[in-house]
């Protein structure tokens, strides 16, 4: 079985497992216990862990909550947002966005809580600047743009981003779950108001994230009870996850950048067997800035659903984003950008990480070669 599916979920790095292993096992105290050195040590596993954290981010360990991932931390800032006298706060964001922010928005514009406003993309997913600086002169309460997408891979320029939402005083949400540990962030200079993540994403845990908040903010919390954390997020910090959290930081600054470049060797060459024997393939983004390890395909007129069937059982790839699996409709992203139906149905996500090996290319390619073939020739004879 080979696995390609690193969007959706990275492996944990054996190094980080032996750090939540300890975290578990032996030194299992509460970073709330301040009476014995049970908790001294997990108070000091945290706060090492916040530092590797802002390392990697060029943020403030002071800046940084911890939540259960990036999914909390979105809805910690869209639903804890001071709000003025009771005002809707009005939020642009991208269409294309996870939905963590579009469900959550839904939901509160549906309460009466928000205006929603959306910003420009192109077929290839990317950002209109001059769009988006014109919905800030005239006046919102929060910008929101992820890092990178998940399903596409396209980057966005977050600096510029940044530099337009401070020019106009905006706070600015940056879903960067998909994007730390890939690639370069600087929380401090990029003009970044709050930064989530997820560690399931960069070889740590599930279960374990955090929220950069950019210091001077305050959000209301959505979870109460023992005011940890600044008040903004209560509960008993989960020590194991956020060490692991923490050491996932400090191998992805170390390793980022070389292990990167081997990726996106790897994803070339599936990409160029790919388009060798399937002539007809689409490939889906914005080709000169993506995350290193994504392919996302289409094979028009070939639904994806089929191809997924057969080679279930040897290859781990999607169909799209893992929070819509098992939903039947398409996918917003593809819609957004304005693929045509034909594409939509033959869409299929490839990611790869660093666990790739060179094997496993050559052996994927081979697999969705012959399975692409088998479902063409299923439906000429459907057709006959």
């Amino acid at each position: 079985m080979i696995y390609l599916d690193y969007h959706a979920t990275t492996p944990v790095d054996p190094r980080v497992a032996e750090v939540v292993m300890q975290y578990m096992i032996d030194d299992f105290g509460n970073a709330s216990s301040t009476d014995h050195i049970y908790g001294d040590t997990a108070d000091r596993a945290v706060k090492i862990a916040a530092k590797q954290i802002a390392e990697l981010l060029d943020a403030s360990p002071r800046e940084v909550i911890f939540t259960s991932g990036a999914t909390e931390s979105i809805n910690l800032v869209l639903q804890g947002l001071p709000k003025k006298h009771s005002q809707k706060i009005k939020v642009a964001i991208l269409p294309i966005e996870h939905k963590a922010v579009l469900d959550t928005c839904a939901a509160l514009e549906k309460k009466s809580l928000a205006e929603i406003v959306y910003l420009q993309v192109d077929p290839q997913g990317r950002l209109d600047l001059e769009h988006l600086e014109q919905i800030c002169t005239e006046g919102i309460s929060l910008l929101c743009v992820m890092a990178a997408n998940n399903e596409i891979g396209t980057i966005y320029p977050i600096q510029e981003v940044g530099a337009i939402a401070q020019h106009y005083n905006i706070p600015f949400l940056c879903d960067a779950s998909q994007a730390v540990g890939k690639i370069p962030i600087n929380f401090t200079d990029w003009g970044i108001t709050y930064l989530a993540i997820s560690g399931h994403k960069l070889y740590a845990p599930k279960g374990v994230g955090a929220l950069v908040v950019k210091k001077g903010h305050y959000l209301e919390p959505i979870i109460y009870g023992g005011g940890h954390q600044k008040g903004m997020r209560s509960g008993t910090l989960n020590v194991s996850g956020i060490a692991g959290l923490g050491e996932a930081c400090r191998l992805r600054q170390l390793e980022m950048a070389d292990d990167e470049r081997e990726i996106a060797i790897k994803r070339d060459r599936l990409q160029t067997l790919l388009q060798e024997s399937i002539p007809d393939l689409v490939i889906n983004g914005d080709l000169t800035n993506r995350l290193a390890g994504n392919l996302h395909i289409s094979i028009p007129n070939i639904p994806n659903k089929a191809i997924i069937a057969r080679i279930r059982h040897q290859l781990a790839i999607s169909t799209g984003s893992a929070c819509s699996s098992g939903v039947e409709a398409p996918s917003h992203v593809l819609q957004a950008i304005g693929l045509s139906e034909p594409l939509i149905e033959g869409a299929l996500r490839i990611s790869i990480g660093k666990f790739t090996t060179d094997e496993d290319i050559e052996q994927a390619g081979n697999i969705l070669k012959l399975a692409i073939h088998q479902v063409h020739k299923a439906l000429a004879v459907v057709k006959l």
